[in-house]
């Protein structure tokens, strides 16, 4: 039986200037399970200026240089149907969108 779960979604500085927010995000998504991709759709409905920042528009594929992880889980390479751990799907942790760094 699906019922209605609360994410917290924590964003780097410069997607929660984009999406005009301060801190976390909280999202409503159907679960348990909570799935990525379902995060991911409930956060760019949310916050459609986010559409194509997190990730590709025709392709829905995670953009280069965002990362996404879970209970210290590294979740980027993960399809849209992971589901999320337990404690994230109960609000008690955050998905983490994290700008990751390149250089040399």
């Amino acid at each position: 039986m699906s019922r209605t779960c609360t994410v917290r979604v924590r964003l780097p500085a410069q997607l929660r200037r984009l999406a005009g927010v301060d801190g976390e995000v909280a999202v409503p998504v159907a679960g348990p399970p909570v799935l990525l991709g379902a995060v991911l759709d409930a956060l760019e409905h949310r916050h459609p200026q986010l559409c194509g920042a997190v990730r590709d528009r025709p392709s829905g594929r995670r953009r280069p240089y965002v990362r996404y992880f879970a209970c210290e889980q590294d979740l980027s390479h993960c399809p849209a149907g992971t589901a999320l751990p337990p404690a994230v799907a109960r609000g008690d942790e955050p998905l983490l969108v994290v700008g990751a760094m390149a250089g040399g």
